[in-house]
C-alpha cells in the first residue's frame, strides 16, 4: 500500500477504512469512514482533490482522479465497479458504477443512479437521480431504479463494508 504526501498535501484516511496493500492513494484526498479500496485502485490528488464518502467500495484496479485545481467527489455508500475510471465528476450517494465504466470530467450522476458495465458518462453529462443508463456514450433508460432494487443492493453494499473491517486482521 502506498500512501503518500504529494507535495505537502497528505490523504486523510479514516482508521476504519480498509485499503488494501497493492493500493495507492496519495495527495490530497479525504476518504470517510468504512470505505474499502480494493487491490490495485489508484486514488491520485495530484492535480486536484479527491473527496469520497462513507462506507464506500472502490474495488479493484479502479482509477479516481482529478484536474488541476478541481474535485472529484464519490458520495457515501457508493459501488464502483471493478476497473472503473472516475475523473474529475461527482457521484451522489447509493450510485453503483458497474465494472470498466468511466464517468468523465464535470458528469455528474444522481443518487441511486446505476451506470451500466462498460457504459461511459461523457464529459458535462448528467445523469438523473434513479436513474439507468447504458451504453457507449451513456443513454439513459426509459426504466428507474426500484425500491426492491434498492434494498437488495443496500444489502450487497454491506458486504464491502463487511470486508474494510475483515481484510485487517484476515489477510494473511
Amino acid at each position: 500500500m502506498m500512501i503518500n504526501t504529494f507535495e505537502g498535501k497528505t490523504p486523510v484516511i479514516k482508521d476504519d477504512t480498509y485499503v488494501h496493500p497493492s493500493a495507492d492513494v496519495f495527495g490530497d484526498v479525504d476518504i470517510g469512514s468504512g470505505c474499502w479500496i480494493g487491490p490495485g485502485a489508484r486514488i491520485r490528488g495530484d492535480y486536484g482533490r479527491i473527496v469520497i464518502g462513507d462506507y464506500t467500495s472502490i474495488e479493484d484496479n479502479c482509477v479516481i482522479h482529478a484536474r488541476p485545481d478541481e474535485q472529484t467527489t464519490i458520495g457515501n455508500w457508493v459501488t464502483v465497479g471493478h476497473g472503473a475510471i472516475v475523473h474529475n465528476a461527482t457521484i451522489r450517494d447509493w450510485v453503483v458504477l458497474g465494472m470498466g465504466s468511466i464517468v468523465s470530467d464535470w458528469a455528474v450522476i444522481g443518487e441511486w443512479a446505476v451506470i451500466a458495465e462498460g457504459a461511459v458518462v461523457t464529459q458535462r453529462q448528467e445523469i438523473p437521480g434513479s436513474a439507468i443508463a447504458v451504453s457507449v456514450p451513456a443513454r439513459v433508460l426509459d426504466k428507474r431504479v426500484e425500491d426492491a432494487f434498492k434494498k437488495e443492493w443496500a444489502q450487497f453494499k454491506k458486504v464491502y463494508v463487511d470486508l474494510a473491517r475483515r481484510y485487517p486482521t484476515g489477510l494473511t
